[in-house]
């Protein structure tokens, strides 16, 4: 179930994903529909189309982390004010996301966290005393 909101400028936009399968082109489709209503696509220059693929990317690796390490998404957050988009992935695991060290480029697989370490402003994790699972974030700055 997909919900929207607006709030002081920023737009948000939410996506239940728990027991949903093919999570990962969801919550792609999901995000470019966000990505045009907010203005970000169809992309008038080559940097603004760079921007909404980073984010698309950033979605993606998120969701596949979660369905790789997690048991699968519970739910994708994403909100956009004039300067900042920032992705959620809420899921039930207990682990700590982190780039794999050292870091392979030749080597498949465990690229997804260097990925989003690259492309984004900031990234973390969050979690809720005493309740189970944490939330996964990631910020990347607006096209210009």
């Amino acid at each position: 179930m997909a919900s929207a909101e607006a709030s002081a400028g920023r737009q948000v936009r939410r996506l239940a994903l728990a027991g949903q399968s093919g999570v990962v082109p969801l919550a792609r489709d999901f995000a470019r529909q966000a990505l045009y209503a907010w203005g970000w696509l169809p992309a008038a220059t080559a940097d603004q189309r760079a921007a909404a693929e980073d984010v698309l990317l950033v979605v993606s690796e998120l969701v596949t982390n979660a369905c790789l390490h997690a048991d699968g998404p519970d739910e994708l957050w994403i909100a956009c004010d004039n300067k900042v988009i920032r992705i959620e992935v809420s899921d039930k695991g207990t682990g700590q996301p982190a780039p794999r060290t050292p870091h392979r480029a030749g080597r498949p697989g465990g690229h997804g966290m260097f990925i989003v370490q690259r492309l984004c402003l900031d990234w973390g994790v969050m979690r809720t005393p005493g309740v189970g699972g944490k939330t996964v974030w990631a910020e990347l700055g607006a096209p210009a």
